[in-house]
């Protein structure tokens, strides 16, 4: 075979790139210039800007990387196939946040979001210019030739960028989204933001002053953080469906409005675990707790907490092996022995944090046993955009009826513990969204994020009828951390009074 200039093969895999990966950007361009002749310059220009870096990016990877070069090429492309599969399905945005969930995502929530689809995705434009890739034979030139073609396409750029100057604005304004959106560039360089995100949180935590337990009481907090439960499917809220059936016939409930801090995991359960929002690595409530002498323990069937340095933590596995039951996959596994290890500590005060995955998307059917399937059709595949919204809704739904029961259990459990005074608190780690403006699941910056990824409940029980509870018109994740020092009879100096909901 006749061997291919580097440069025209780096222009060939540039418009290819184009081709394949770029329309969701195009299309949300498109979507948001103003008609007319501007409108034709700014995506003119953009189509140039893309074709031109690319060819700049995958020249320097080619000629400088030679067969390492097509390595990256291949990786790039797959990649590129992988990320075009969840825009277009799920209608992500590929940001610092989405990769964070990427990277704290498990092997079987990660195989949750396959399908047919996906591999024909990865195989027709993945593998298929990958086998382009390797098959061609290149001609790599001098080095006074790599210099001039990479002068000439930054010469390029420049101009074209300059010639645009005065739609920078309509650039900076719609980067965000946009970016998002680029091919490979969104999940490459948002690897980075959040790798080095993730090293400044992995820092040695910041200590809290010193705290004390006042009393020794018996008294026990259970802390459910939910996972992707919105609160305007929740009947105590005032949803027309009957999704908490157990909660509403129990006493001492009370529902609160609450906003999420975040729309990923690991932001929301950091707001829910630290005491204050100051974007640093302060010590979270589990560890400081244990540090003052609370018996904590943590019990998991999900992931992206906080580093935790306490002496009890489980996961599914580890309660399936401790109880002898079998693992089916669902949250009640966290329930058992849950009186044991409250009735059994040697302290007087005990928290134990349950971390659930029962809302998670996108197989909400398989987050519930069978018998919690209320409300049918439901939804069986993780192509959620190919399903009527009515399944989609039906089996989110499912979990939230699931959800009401695993706490009406645990409510139940705490309240059988006659020489105990015990809570549970309920609250999730961010909405969800199930179909709304084409949107589903959850990841959407803050700053842009719809209601349904924001709003959350907060769902207060009490064993103590004579417990009272203040009124707030809304209150954030940042209440659990004093809350539940205030019910432990915990004093500390960074405790803060508006921040507790119990009187």
């Amino acid at each position: 075979m006749k061997r291919i200039p580097v440069p025209v093969m780096a222009a060939i895999l540039s418009v290819l790139n184009s081709l394949l990966f770029h329309f969701p950007f195009f299309n949300y361009a498109f979507g948001s210039v103003e008609k007319g002749l501007n409108g034709i310059l700014i995506i003119a220009g953009l189509m140039v800007i893309m074709l031109t870096c690319n060819y700049f990016a995958f020249y320097l990877i080619l000629f400088l990387g030679r067969a390492f070069g097509k390595f990256l090429m291949s990786f790039i492309f797959v990649g590129n196939s992988v990320g075009l599969y969840f825009i277009n399905t799920y209608d992500v945005m590929i940001d610092d946040t989405m990769m964070g969930n990427v990277f704290n995502t498990n092997f079987s929530e990660a195989t949750s979001y396959w399908s047919p689809a996906a591999l024909a995705y990865i195989l027709l434009m993945g593998v298929l210019p990958c086998i382009l890739i390797w098959m061609v034979r290149l001609r790599y030139g001098t080095w006074k030739m790599f210099f001039k073609n990479i002068g000439y396409s930054l010469l390029v750029v420049a101009v074209v960028a300059f010639a645009n100057m005065s739609n920078w604005m309509w650039v900076d304004k719609n980067s965000t989204v946009g970016g998002s959106l680029l091919l490979p560039w969104s999940y490459i360089v948002n690897t980075f933001r959040f790798r080095a995100e993730e090293r400044e949180r992995n820092r040695e935590e910041i200590k809290l002053p010193d705290a004390t337990v006042m009393d020794n009481e018996k008294s026990a907090v259970v802390l459910v953080i939910g996972e992707s439960a919105r609160r305007d499917h929740f009947s105590l809220y005032g949803y027309e469906r009957n999704t908490n059936p157990l909660l509403s016939s129990l006493d001492n409930v009370i529902a609160y409005k609450a906003d999420a801090s975040a729309t990923y995991t690991t932001g929301g359960v950091k707001a829910i675990l630290e005491h204050e929002p100051t974007g640093k690595l302060y010590e979270i409530l589990p560890n400081y707790l244990y540090r003052t002498g609370v018996d904590v323990c943590w019990r998991s069937t999900n992931w992206g907490q906080p580093p935790l340095h306490i002496e009890k933590y489980q996961n599914a596995e580890d309660i399936s092996n401790l109880y002898g039951c079998p693992d089916e996959g669902y949250d009640g596994l966290l329930l058992e022995g849950l009186p044991e290890i409250i009735s059994e500590s040697g302290s007087s005060k005990v928290l134990v944090i349950l971390h659930t995955s029962t809302s998670h998307g996108p197989s909400y059917n398989k987050k519930y046993p069978p018998e919690f399937e209320t409300f049918t059709p439901v939804c069986t595949t993780v192509e959620m955009s190919k399903c009527p919204r009515e399944e989609v809704i039906n089996a989110y739904d499912n979990t939230i009826i699931y959800t009401d029961y695993l706490l009406n259990e645990i409510a139940g459990s705490l309240n059988a513990l006659k020489d105990w005074r015990s809570c549970m608190i309920y609250v999730s780690d961010h909405g969800e969204s199930l179909g709304e403006n084409n949107l589903y699941m959850h990841g959407v910056p803050l700053s842009i994020a719809p209601a349904e990824q924001v709003e959350i409940p907060f769902i207060v029980w009490t064993s103590d009828a004579e417990q009272g509870l203040k009124h707030f018109d809304k209150v954030s994740q940042h209440h659990v951390f004093h809350s539940v020092l205030h019910f432990l009879g915990v004093e500390s100096p960074v405790y803060k009074e508006e921040f507790n909901v119990f009187e």
